[in-house]
């Protein structure tokens, strides 16, 4: 069926569907479905036995939702993947993928608030029912509490001030939207780093809306229980905060700290990662300029 929304091409399209080394009758998840891109690759591949299972928690990816009996679509967050498998009697996969991140569509509709170049709402929640909004972090969150999204999540140098600066200008009336923000904030975006700055502070209050880093974590340990020996793990990150996780999850199994080594200073990890970190090329980037930041990283649980 055509998408009712208009969604860019999907980024890494061949090279992530390609690390899911997919058979014909295997079982896959698409935990970011969005407008179904990679999804739609994934069914190309597969047999009449095949199941394709995907997850979104954003309604308007419904729209898009792929009219096939081996497809199965959930409106809920992946950070529950296990709990809705078992309940479609899926107890074991043979791949998983994640684009992780902001849709393109969810980018591109002003109202939503995601994005730094339209004025919108300060919303940002990927699923629209969800109660915690970027209206309430700004405007509720305690100094401590905007100091800490800041500079965790948005890794900036100056979260202190730029915290207390939003506490004091609030306190004369509600920020409301995204113009409202900036203009508190014009003091810290000099005009030559003004997008990078503000894509950071916009980062930071939609990873604190999300949850994204507890959801990644979540993600992570249950794709390794719900993978097949040899099964495939291939997922996409666009910041580094992201990626790290990603990284040593699959290098140790951990997100921290390094695995006990046995008597013989040799330790089990659960997964072997599969070629060198991936990145697309300047003619992808170009033709999608989301794919600029993107790192594609493959694993195969052991």
């Amino acid at each position: 069926m055509t998408a009712t929304m208009e969604y860019h091409n999907p980024v890494l399209l061949k090279e992530t569907v390609d690390g899911l080394n997919i058979k014909p009758d295997g079982v896959y998840v698409d935990v970011t479905f969005g407008g179904g891109g990679h999804s739609r690759e994934i069914m190309k591949r597969l047999g009449p036995n095949g199941k394709l299972f995907a997850f979104d928690q954003d309604l308007d990816a419904l729209g898009n939702a792929i009219e096939d009996e081996r497809f199965v679509l959930i409106n809920e967050n992946f950070r529950f993947i296990k709990r809705f498998l078992r309940f479609h009697n899926v107890r074991e996969v043979d791949g998983i993928l994640a684009d992780l991140g902001v849709s393109s569509h969810q980018f591109d509709v002003p109202e939503r608030g995601f994005s730094t170049r339209f004025e919108g709402a300060l919303d940002m929640r990927m699923n629209q029912k969800d109660e915690l909004d970027a209206f309430k972090v700004v405007n509720t969150y305690e100094d401590s509490e905007l100091r800490r999204v800041f500079l965790e999540y948005g890794e900036l140098k100056n979260a202190p001030v730029i915290a207390r600066t939003i506490v004091e200008a609030r306190e004369a009336a509600p920020i409301r939207d995204t113009e409202q923000l900036k203009k508190v904030l014009h003091r810290f975006l000099p005009i030559h780093k003004s997008n990078k700055i503000l894509a950071q502070i916009y980062q930071a209050i939609r990873i604190e809306v999300n949850q994204e880093m507890d959801v990644l974590k979540e993600f992570l340990e249950q794709s390794l229980e719900i993978l097949k020996p040899g099964g495939r793990l291939s997922v996409i990150a666009y910041h580094s905060l992201e990626d790290r996780l990603v990284k040593r999850y699959m290098k140790n199994g951990m997100f921290e700290g390094e695995p006990e080594r046995d008597m013989f200073g040799n330790f089990s990890v659960p997964f072997k990662t599969i070629g060198k970190l991936i990145v697309p090329t300047d003619e992808e980037i170009k033709e999608n300029n989301r794919a600029r930041s993107a790192k594609l990283r493959i694993a195969e649980k052991i």
